[in-house]
């Protein structure tokens, strides 16, 4: 079982990487291509656009293929697709690059994660926090890579193709080590594009979708609002990124003795406060000092909510690939509005209001946790 563990936490990291590397070099692509606040905004719209044009097909083909067998090709992809965002030249290929990207991740994200149920599973105890923290932890080592590749005046190319490289060849060397799920050629087909999942389901997609809000406002745009707002050297654009990554990765890796402790009821209420707290902060206080602490506490914040959410999912069903696409399906659709809002708020306001706005998501993950009695 250990060195399933240790494989899938490595698939974890390798995606979180590919997509912490993107998002570190954002402000950079930003300048070359241009962009104004809004134009970039639209723009990020298309890489959740695209992880939800995935959602009707990925559950059911993870399920009906088995997850070991699709997730090194989805990694594969993923990688690639990273490379073709550093090939952009032009808005629309940005967009168009985003997509598969979103796609690809999609894809990742549904096999890795029926991946972490099984192992969790088998240890019949809570570890699905510490898979998520690898993959936060891969995002903290993404956002130092990118440091160093500003460092060097790398072009985004060149540094997306080293970062897609070393990813192909780790996978390709830990796949051996994924826990093979027998595959389910007669799991159940989604009727409807948009289809509602069904009770516990659906709860724990409305809470996914205010957690990844929120990350996606920090990912996309946490390097532009320390850039713009705190108005911060270029060499530290990256901090309020790593920051967060740093603190939410740190909370991963003891969110599940603390679910083991206090129950995930009252972790997840906590979270909901502290994601509040900490954008609140950021947005009164935009200086260095205080932004870096709010954006730690952020992180914290964000660190136990969505490994919770896909963990109780995939116990929910025989089928977890399927139960977690219907999840991810609304989840997703903060990843989806999240970075866009802030773009379209802020290009009529400020990114401070836009902050702002984000930060009541997590007063409405403790207000629907608090009455969410099937979490435990």
């Amino acid at each position: 079982m250990r060195n399933n563990r240790i494989a899938v936490s490595v698939f974890y990291f390798c995606m979180g990487l590919c997509f912490s590397t993107w998002a570190s070099r954002i402000p950079d692509i930003k300048d070359i291509l241009g962009l104004g606040a809004a134009q970039l905004g639209s723009i990020l719209f298309a890489l959740p656009v695209g992880q939800f044009l995935a959602l009707p097909f990925s559950g059911g083909f993870v399920t009906r293929f088995g997850s070991k067998r699709v997730l090194p090709v989805a990694i594969f992809l993923y990688a690639c697709g990273l490379t073709f965002i550093g090939l952009a030249s032009t808005p629309w290929h940005l967009v168009i690059a985003l997509m598969f990207f979103g796609i690809s991740g999609n894809l990742s994200n549904i096999s890795v994660n029926t991946q972490g149920v099984t192992v969790e599973q088998l240890y019949a105890r809570p570890i699905m926090a510490a898979f998520h923290g690898a993959w936060s932890i891969a995002g903290f080592t993404g956002a130092l890579l990118g440091l160093g590749a500003i460092a060097l005046k790398l072009s985004p190319y060149q540094h997306f193709s080293i970062v897609a490289t070393l990813v192909v060849l780790v996978t390709l060397i830990f796949k051996k080590h994924l826990v093979l799920v027998p595959p389910n050629p007669h799991a159940p087909k989604r009727k409807k594009f948009f289809s509602r999942p069904e009770g516990i389901l659906f709860q724990l997609g409305i809470i996914g979708f205010c957690s990844m809000a929120t990350e996606g406002a920090m990912f996309d745009w946490s390097g532009v609002y320390f850039k713009e707002v705190i108005r911060v050297p270029a060499v530290l654009v990256p901090v309020g990124y790593a920051s967060f990554m740093i603190m939410m990765a740190s909370g991963r890796f003891v969110a599940d003795r603390l679910i083991a402790k206090f129950g995930r009821q009252r972790v997840l209420f906590m979270n909901g406060l502290l994601i509040s707290t900490g954008m609140f902060i950021a947005v009164a206080f935009p200086y260095l000092v205080p932004a870096t602490i709010a954006f730690l506490i952020v992180g914290f914040g964000v660190s136990a909510v969505v490994p919770s959410v896909y963990s109780v999912a995939g116990r929910s069903s025989s089928t977890p690939g399927i139960a977690l696409a219907a999840v991810t399906s609304v989840s997703y659709l903060g990843f989806l509005m999240g970075p866009p809002l802030i773009g379209w708020i802020a290009s009529v306001s400020s990114l401070r209001v836009s902050y702002a706005v984000v930060g009541s998501f997590g007063f409405c993950i403790s207000y629907i946790v608090s009455r969410f009695r099937e979490l435990d």
